[in-house]
């Protein structure tokens, strides 16, 4: 059984909600650590195997290791049989492969950028700027409800899951908004509230005193 390292309401989250959304969390050992989060609290666990003690991180059945959210969903993806991309070779898997690498080339560092409040030609230059991320999702939007039309995929999950954990940072565009507003319409947030906070009672109950 893969091993999934996570920590409640940080970047491992849209995996939890993925495997919930495909039926297959309960095919996934969840093993619950403790993270240093943006604002300096948390630790940095002596469970975790990732190697800089982020999450999420994914161990095989294999014994290989996988890091790096957009790599640990399209694995897993991959691993039950796809229901949530395109297969090789069929229509949208470029497109789908485009926005698992835009989401961590692209989106990810012009979230933090913006968020950290820095400025510099050579992030511009780049990554460019949360406005051309706009400009892009609202063009891909005009084609369909989600990324890649009709469906939703592990691209919209991953790409919006930024704006769920930063709202204040959505581009100010209706089509976005309603995009971001549908991909959480369609995962379980009770089931998810439940589970995190079922985790961070886990997980308190681990923490040296």
């Amino acid at each position: 059984m893969p091993k999934l390292y996570h920590s409640p309401h940080s970047r491992s989250s849209r995996v939890i909600s993925q495997l919930m959304l495909m039926g297959k969390l309960d095919a996934v050992e969840v093993i619950y650590v403790d993270i240093i989060k943006n604002d300096g609290s948390g630790r940095r666990d002596p469970m975790n195997a990732h190697p800089e003690g982020k999450v999420p991180f994914l161990v095989t059945d294999a014994g290989e290791t996988i890091r790096e959210s957009g790599a640990i969903m399209m694995y897993l993806d991959e691993l039950f049989g796809q229901p949530l991309s395109p297969k090789p070779g069929a229509p949208g898997r470029g497109p789908y492969l485009s926005w698992m690498h835009y989401y961590g080339g692209v989106l990810e560092p012009a979230l933090i950028a913006a968020f950290a409040g820095i400025e510099h030609p050579a992030l511009v230059g780049t990554f460019r700027t949360m406005a051309e991320v706009g400009t892009q999702l609202e063009s891909c939007l005009k084609d369909g409800p989600f990324l890649l039309g009709d469906d939703l995929s592990v691209a919209d999950l991953i790409m919006a899951s930024a704006f769920l954990w930063a709202p204040h940072l959505m581009p100010e565009s209706p089509e976005i908004k309603a995009w971001v507003a549908r991909v959480a319409q369609a995962q379980d947030t009770g089931a998810m509230e439940v589970f995190e906070a079922q985790a961070q009672e886990r997980l308190s109950l681990t923490e040296p005193a």
